[in-house]
C-alpha cells in the first residue's frame, strides 16, 4: 500500500508511442545492444584511461576477452578511491577540449570525485532524465519545481535539463529559503516537484506552519531521490501532500540522477535504463556476482559515456535486481542502505532506513530523526533523537519513547535510547539528510 489514492493525481501509464525505442526492446534486442556498447566501452576505457589499462593488465584481461555479458565479471572493479587517486581529470577518456561540463561530489570525506561530460554525454543525460520524469508521470507542458541543489552537485542541473528536454517548464528553485519556496509553489502552481524526500518533508512542515493545507497545493507528482528512503516515508509524503511520490536513482560518478526511475503506474522498484548502464549485484565482502533477486551491493558499468567511462563501479548501495514490469528493463529495489552508512553497534549491523521504518510506525512521532552514536567505556551506545508530531500531546511522548525502544529491540536486535524532542528541534536539511551524528572516540578501545 502506497498511501491514499486520489483522483487529483496525474500519474498514469504513458501511451506506448511516447516511449523511447529502448523502452520497448525485447530481451534479445536489449542484450545485443548492451553487448555491443559494453565492448566499445571496455576498448574506449583501456585505450584512453591509464587507470583501466593498469587494472585490466593486472587482472590479466583485455577488452577482447568480453564475448558475452557474463564475461564482464572477469574485469576488475572501480572504487571511489580509484577516482580520488586520479583527481581531478585522470579518469577522463577524451581531451579536455571535448569536455563541455564538469561536476563534482561534495568531497566531505576526502578529495571530491570529479566527472566530465562531452556534448553527446550531456544529450544522453538529458534524454534519460526526460525518460525518468515521464516514467514518474510527467508530461510536456507540466511545470517542474526543482529543489535539488544546483552547482557542482549533479542533481539540480540534471533535473533541469531533463525537464526541459521533455517539454516541461522549469522552476529552478534550488535548495534553501524554505518559506520562499512554499510561496513560489503557491504562486507558480507547479504539478511536479523534484527534491530529496527529507527536504520535501521540511516543505510540507512549512506549508502547515503557514496555515496552508499541503493537500490543496497544485503539486501532483514528487520525484524524490539523492538519499535512501522507506516505503513508510512514501506513505507519509503521499498522504500529507496528496501526490504520487516516486523514487529516482543516480550518482555523479556514473552520470547523475536518471540512472533508474520508478514508474508511477506500478511503484514497484526502479527500472534501470539498461541501454546505458549495465547493473550487477555483488556480495560486498567477496565481490562475487549474485543472482538476480539476492540483495547485495550494486555495481554499475556505463555503456555509452565518452568523457568518463566507468567499469564495474562499486556504488556501496544495497539493493537487489528483479525482472521488469512496467518496462522490459530490470528493476532495482529501493536502496535499503549503504555499506559505508552501516552502523556496527555491539556486533549488530544497523542501517538508518531500518530505524526510519520503525519511527514512522510509532504514533505521535514525526519523520525527523537523527541517530546519535556515543561510547561509554568499551560499550557503543545509540540514541534516537526524534521530533514529536505537532499534534502529539505531551502525555503521549513517554509511551512513544517506550514503544520505539521496544520496536528497535524486537525489530533490529539492539538496545537503544530514545529521546522525543519538541517539533522543529533538529536541524532541517536542504539537501541530503545527515542521519548519523557519530561522536564516538575514534581511538581503539583501551
Amino acid at each position: 500500500m502506497t498511501g491514499v489514492t486520489s483522483p487529483r493525481r496525474l500519474a498514469a501509464a504513458p501511451d506506448p508511442a511516447e516511449l523511447d525505442p529502448a523502452e520497448r526492446y525485447s530481451a534479445d534486442e536489449l542484450a545485443a545492444v548492451q553487448l555491443e556498447r559494453l565492448r566499445w566501452t571496455l576498448h574506449h576505457a583501456y585505450d584512453h584511461v591509464p587507470l583501466y589499462r593498469h587494472k585490466f593488465d593486472a587482472a590479466g584481461v583485455r577488452p577482447e576477452d568480453c564475448r558475452s555479458l557474463a564475461d564482464l565479471a572477469k574485469f576488475p572493479h572501480t572504487t571511489k578511491q580509484d577516482l580520488r587517486e586520479n583527481y581531478p581529470f585522470g579518469t577522463f577518456a577524451v581531451p579536455m577540449e571535448q569536455v563541455r561540463r564538469l561536476h563534482a561530489s561534495s568531497g566531505t570525506t576526502g578529495k571530491p570525485t570529479v566527472v566530465g561530460y562531452t556534448e553527446r554525454d550531456l544529450d544522453a543525460w538529458a534524454d534519460l532524465m526526460a525518460r525518468s520524469i515521464r516514467a514518474a508521470g510527467g508530461r510536456p507542458g507540466h511545470k517542474v519545481h526543482v529543489s535539488y541543489g544546483y552547482g557542482l552537485f549533479t542533481g539540480g542541473l540534471g533535473a533541469h535539463y531533463g525537464a526541459e528536454r521533455l517539454g516541461c517548464t522549469v522552476i529552478p528553485a534550488s535548495g534553501g529559503m524554505t518559506a520562499r519556496q512554499v510561496q513560489i509553489i503557491q504562486d507558480f502552481r507547479p504539478e511536479i516537484i523534484m527534491v530529496t524526500p527529507s527536504y520535501l518533508l521540511t516543505l510540507i512542515d512549512e506549508f502547515e506552519r503557514q496555515g496552508v493545507d499541503p493537500r490543496t497545493t497544485s503539486l501532483r507528482i514528487g520525484i524524490l531521490g539523492a538519499e535512501p528512503w522507506t516505503e513508510q516515508m512514501r506513505q507519509e509524503i503521499e498522504q500529507r501532500l496528496d501526490i504520487d511520490a516516486v523514487d529516482i536513482y543516480g550518482l555523479s560518478e556514473v552520470m547523475g540522477p536518471g540512472v533508474a526511475n520508478e514508474c508511477a503506474e506500478t511503484k514497484d522498484g526502479l527500472h534501470i535504463w539498461e541501454d546505458h548502464f549495465y547493473p550487477e549485484v555483488i556480495e560486498p565482502g567477496t565481490g562475487e556476482v549474485l543472482p538476480d533477486g539476492v540483495e547485495g551491493e550494486l555495481v554499475l558499468t556505463s555503456l555509452t559515456k565518452q568523457a568518463m567511462p566507468v567499469i564495474r563501479y562499486r556504488t556501496r548501495d544495497l539493493t537487489r535486481l528483479l525482472p521488469g514490469t512496467a518496462r522490459p528493463m530490470r528493476r532495482m529495489t529501493r536502496i535499503t542502505g549503504r555499506t559505508d552508512d552501516m552502523i556496527i553497534l555491539r556486533g549488530v549491523n544497523v542501517y538508518p532506513t531500518q530505524i526510519e521504518e520503525l519511527v514512522l510506525r510509532t504514533e505521535g512521532l514525526s519523520p525527523h530523526f537523527q541517530l546519535l552514536l556515543t561510547r561509554n567505556g568499551r560499550l557503543d551506545e545509540m540514541t534516537v533523537r526524534v521530533e514529536a508530531r505537532t499534534d502529539c500531546p505531551s502525555d503521549r511522548r513517554d509511551p512513544a519513547e517506550a514503544e520505539l525502544v521496544r520496536a528497535i529491540k524486537e525489530g533490529v536486535g539492539i538496545s537503544a535510547e530514545v529521546s522525543v524532542l519538541d517539533p522543529d528541534t533538529l536541524e532541517r536539511s536542504v539537501g541530503k539528510l545527515r542521519r548519523i551524528d557519530d561522536q564516538r572516540d575514534p581511538s581503539p578501545h583501551g
